[in-house]
This record gives structure tokens, C-alpha cells and sequence, in this order.
């Protein structure tokens, strides 16, 4: 029987990004009960039978929506339907302060799948974030001059974490499940105007198809896979740069200024970050900042950083303190 192209994509797509995966080894997969992880949950039971995989389905509940709680219910049957050796759901507490709703929930359910990964000793979380997420992260890291970290986009392996459909179209993801006849929830999140990546999926992106061309969301996500492996470098050759300019206070500014600008800046933008600046609020323009007590320094007597920090130069050494 020949399989349909795009069930075959998906299951492909799971037996290439866990290709280095040990037969009998214990995988998580969350699930949302939408299309893209209820494809990835199925596929991953279908492999999972030939490696001897033992699966997981987990679902996060976040309690933003009414019937929320109800509806992880029939998640985790659909994952108990699809063969999946065990399932779990949870609920998230969405409470960080100084985050958005959208950020502040993907700390919640990081959060617990993590812990999820622990309770199981798990190898491994798989999420099934598509190539159509990868281009909208491009395209908004490009809109919002993010720099080259952000136009990477979303990695494929990261901690205990991977994502093997980043090279499946979510229209592959969508058609496999209607083969298989499983039933579908579409989140009315990502239908609503009111959120970025919403508005650059249902507006942006087809003006783009229909201006320049068919293939632009292949190219978007082809431009993240170009640029992760320089990126991956720069960052490996910042954190020894980071360790090699270490001393008693902060960092030594003669070992700074030896760096180039490239490798200095991700250097001060990291220990500003392990010293209490909220990775997700420190910009460019506050690194560009720190940097000028190395580069142009003329007696400033401090740089104000988010969370409350401050960057200072003292005796030769740059060091991050708290404010006020």
C-alpha cells in the first residue's frame, strides 16, 4: 500500500531527527492536541514500535480558556487512541512576573515538562513546531532587527529538547491527521489578530507568497538553518572569551578590549544576563552601552541594564551590580 506523501513526510521527518535515538530509549511528546504534535505524537508511536521506544503523551493545560481542563481530557485520550505507552497532563501556573501572557505560558509549560522528563527519565521532549513556525520566527526576528540569534531561529535539538518536523509544512501536518482520521483541536489563539505571530501568519506572509513568489516561507526557514551554524560558533568561541576574561569583581577590561566587537558584545550581553538582566529585555542598544566602557570610555559613571542592574567600570574590571 503506498503511503500518502504527507504522512509519509511526517514520519520521515521523525525517523531522521531521532535517527541517533537507542531502541528502548523513553521519549516525551507533548502534545496540544493540535495538528502539528497530534502528527508528531502519531508518527512517533509508529517509529517508536519499530526502535522499541517507550512514549509519553503529555499535555499542558494552561487555564486561559474556558472548558480548558476538559479539553486535556480528550487530549489524553486521543494520545491513549494513537498507542502511546503512557500519558500525563498537567496544569501550568502562568504567573511570571515581568512576562507577557504568551511568555509567561511558555515558562509555565516548559516548566513542567521538564519536570515531566524527570518523572518518566525521559531522554528526550519532542514539540512539534513545523517549518511554518520557523519562517513566522525568522520574519518577526527580521521585522524586529533581533540580530543574528533570533533570524536563526528555532533550534532543532536544545537541552533535552528537539524538534523533528521544523522541515514539515504544517499543511503536511494538517492532511496527515485528516488520513489517519484523527480529530484535530484548533486553538482560537491562532486565529486571534491580536497576537504578532497570528497577524504575520494569516496577513504577512500570504502578501509576501503573492508579491514575491511561491516558496518564500521554504526560504525564511532555509535562512535559519544557514545561519544557526555561525551563530552556534560565535557563541562557543564568546563563552571561552567569557571565561578567559573572568576575574575577581567582573570581567578585565584589557581582555575585553583584546576581543573583537562580534565576540565582545556577545561576551558582555551574557554575563549581564548570569548577572540578573532578563534575557528576553536586554536589547541591543543596552549591550552597545556596556560596550562603550570598554571601548569609548570617558568616566561614565554607570550603565542602567534591565532588572534593576547596572554595568560599571572600576579599576579595569567591568562589573554588573544592582541598582539604586
Amino acid at each position: 500500500m503506498t503511503l500518502h506523501p504527507s504522512l509519509a513526510a511526517v514520519r520521515h521527518a521523525v525517523r531522521r531527527g531521532l535517527a541517533d535515538v537507542e531502541p528502548g530509549a523513553r521519549l516525551v511528546v507533548a502534545c496540544s492536541g493540535g495538528a502539528d504534535s497530534l502528527a508528531l505524537a502519531s508518527a512517533t508511536v509508529h517509529v517508536g514500535r519499530e526502535q522499541g521506544w517507550y512514549v509519553v503523551g503529555a499535555t499542558v493545560d494552561h487555564g486561559l480558556q474556558d472548558g480548558s481542563a476538559e479539553r486535556a481530557e480528550r487530549v489524553v485520550g486521543r494520545l491513549a487512541s494513537l498507542g502511546v505507552d503512557e500519558t500525563v497532563s498537567a496544569r501550568a501556573t502562568v504567573d511570571a512576573p515581568g512576562l507577557g501572557p504568551e511568555a509567561a505560558a511558555r515558562a509555565g509549560r516548559y516548566a513542567l515538562l521538564d519536570q515531566i522528563r524527570e518523572r518518566f527519565e525521559a531522554e528526550s521532549v519532542l514539540l512539534g513546531h513545523t517549518r511554518d513556525d520557523q519562517a513566522e520566527t525568522v520574519l518577526m526576528g527580521l521585522a524586529r532587527g533581533s540580530g543574528g540569534r533570533a533570524i536563526a531561529g528555532m533550534r532543532r535539538f536544545f537541552d533535552h529538547y528537539r524538534r523533528p518536523l521544523l522541515d514539515v509544512s504544517h499543511a503536511d501536518t494538517v492532511t496527515a491527521c485528516q488520513v489517519e482520521g484523527l480529530e484535530v483541536w484548533d486553538d482560537p489563539h491562532n486565529d486571534d489578530p491580536a497576537y504578532t505571530r497570528v497577524r504575520v501568519r494569516r496577513r504577512v506572509l500570504p502578501v509576501l507568497e503573492d508579491e514575491l513568489g511561491p516558496g518564500v516561507t521554504e526560504a525564511l526557514a532555509r535562512t535559519a538553518d544557514q545561519l544557526r551554524g555561525d551563530m552556534d560558533l560565535l557563541d562557543a568561541y564568546a563563552d571561552e572569551s567569557l571565561t578567559r576574561a573572568r576575574v575577581d569583581g567582573g570581567l578585565d577590561v584589557g581582555a575585553l578590549a583584546a576581543l573583537a566587537a562580534p565576540i565582545r558584545t556577545r561576551v558582555l550581553r551574557a554575563a549581564a544576563v548570569a548577572a540578573g538582566a532578563p534575557a528576553g529585555e536586554t536589547f541591543h542598544q543596552h549591550v552597545l552601552a556596556v560596550d562603550a566602557l570598554v571601548t569609548d570610555w570617558h568616566g561614565q559613571k554607570w550603565v542602567d541594564l534591565p532588572g534593576h542592574l547596572r554595568a560599571v567600570r572600576r579599576d579595569g574590571v567591568i562589573a554588573f551590580v544592582r541598582g539604586g
